[in-house]
């Protein structure tokens, strides 16, 4: 299942993999994402894959977070027992690439 947002600001588009309709996550994560404009308001856009693993008892929630800035594209993934720590330790991961990513750009 593939849905496309526009928001406010950001676009963000939320893929869902091995898995039913999971409104709340989907808002979480959307939700979890655009807090990464604190850190760069030059964000294109992003793309949340969450994809649910059958053979990995203890990680089976995988969360993917692509993001489109000018000139890079950045990405985290993460696996965790339940949606929201993967998608939270995705964007701890691009809040510092993008931290990373704004030093470099800034003349």
């Amino acid at each position: 299942m593939n849905k496309s947002v526009v928001g406010e600001t950001l676009n963000v588009q939320v893929t869902l993999r091995h898995s039913n309709n999971h409104s709340a996550i989907e808002d979480y994560a959307r939700d979890a994402v655009q807090a990464l404009l604190k850190v760069y308001p030059g964000i294109l856009s992003c793309h949340i894959i969450l994809d649910h693993q059958k053979n990995d008892v203890e990680k089976n929630k995988i969360s993917e977070i692509t993001v489109h800035v000018p000139q890079q594209i950045l990405v985290s993934k993460d696996a965790a027992a339940a949606y929201e720590p993967a998608i939270d330790s995705c964007v701890d991961s691009l809040a510092r690439q993008l931290q990373k990513y704004k030093d470099k750009m800034a003349p």
